[in-house]
């Protein structure tokens, strides 16, 4: 009989990855989402779906939901796959006996998804980070004066809040709604990880960068290859911190050589999709496996509606940057096209309606519109 596993978000193409995976694997795959409608329900990875409160509308009843599946479902296995993965987090002390999650607990996360704590704690490791401190601390102000820099919201995530500010730029005033960071803006090169780590050992680090943007986020990405400055960081960090679970971060290299980290995403990332099909949730269930979990051969990936909607704007705006998001929109392969499981890119205009509405409505990117209601929420206090 098989074992099942739950994802506990299904509309983004990176469940849809591990759903994938999973079910090679011989897993039952459930899907607890928000969202009635979305991509991973309409896949022949996914045997059952289920509808369930939005975390960042009532956190408690959300919990609730998650216990009832994992009940109903004989769950073995919780994966939390994106931002929802800070409420998810806090399933550890309440499941059932023999049943795992695969991430760190709740307040390792949060520490971590703080632009303002990760950094710390990072510079606390001896690694390297640039200089990051909450808006009314007095060396914020000195960093505003000296060095470009940017301000953003401690949890904030998809490019949520960011702005950038040249030196002597005066910083803005205190939000009222919620903590905000200062952080140098360091130059370089941008790129992104991601891995999977058992025990504080990465299995697998996939290096990758952004092809086309919408807003911040990517929605074509590039693997590039080796990094050492960027691998050894990783591999410091998540030793130091016995770290188990998805772990993925976003790193400037400058002329140097040097890789810094500018932030921590505690969860699953894009570059999911440059791990083998095969490898992916064998990397994730065997803790101990010794056999390397190997790269997929495809260099390029993109989520071709968001990617081809990013193209047809840049025509109006920038013909350069079309030509370039053109070129990667015609050579990049789709990350949610399966030959026998067609129906996520097939319907994905209708899975994707709640999104594609909300982006129009209130003006937001791909990556906000596709998170709002799993953000992790500051406490009131």
């Amino acid at each position: 009989m098989s074992k099942t596993v739950l994802l506990t978000l299904g509309r983004l193409p990176k469940a849809l990855e591990i759903a994938r995976s999973f079910a090679r694997a011989g897993w039952r795959v459930v899907v607890a989402e928000p969202f009635r409608w979305h991509l991973t329900r309409v896949s022949n990875a996914v045997a059952r779906s289920y509808c369930v409160t939005a975390p960042s509308n009532n956190a408690n009843l959300y919990l609730n939901d998650l216990l009832r599946v994992i009940a109903a479902e004989h769950v073995e296995l919780v994966v939390p796959v994106s931002e929802e993965a800070l409420y998810a987090s806090a399933l550890r002390d309440q499941l059932p006996a023999g049943t795992g999650i695969f991430t760190m607990p709740q307040n390792m996360l949060l520490t971590l998804h703080n632009k303002h704590t990760f950094n710390t704690t990072s510079a606390a490791l001896g690694l390297d980070v640039p200089e990051t401190y909450e808006l009314g601390d007095p060396r914020a102000a000195e960093l505003a004066m000296t060095r470009d820099y940017i301000v953003k919201p401690i949890f904030s995530c998809s490019g949520r809040g960011v702005r950038y500010f040249k030196a002597g730029a005066a910083l803005p005033d205190l939000s009222l709604l919620e903590t905000e960071i200062a952080q140098e803006r360091v130059a370089g090169n941008l790129f992104s990880t991601f891995s999977i780590v058992q025990g504080g050992r990465s299995r697998v680090t996939v290096i990758y960068r952004a092809a086309v943007l919408s807003g911040t986020v990517a929605v074509c990405f590039e693997r590039v290859e080796a990094q050492p400055a960027i691998t050894d960081w990783v591999e410091r960090f998540a030793s130091a911190t016995a770290y188990s679970g998805f772990l993925s971060f976003d790193f400037i290299v400058d002329a140097a050589g040097r890789a810094m980290a500018i932030e921590c995403n505690p969860r699953a990332t894009s570059g999911a999709h440059f791990v083998h099909a095969d490898d992916l949730a064998r990397a994730i269930v065997d803790a101990h496996a010794l056999t390397p979990v190997r790269f997929r051969q495809k260099m390029l990936m993109q989520q071709v509606f968001p990617c081809l909607t990013e193209t047809q704007k840049s025509f109006f705006s920038d013909k350069r940057r079309f030509r370039s998001n053109l070129r990667h929109l015609l050579s990049a392969h789709d990350v949610t096209w399966g030959a026998r499981d067609p129906l996520p890119l097939l319907t994905m205009p209708f899975t994707a309606s709640q999104i594609i509405a909300r982006s129009i409505a209130k003006g937001e990117s791909f990556g906000e519109a596709s998170t709002f209601d799993i953000t992790w929420r500051e406490p009131v206090s």
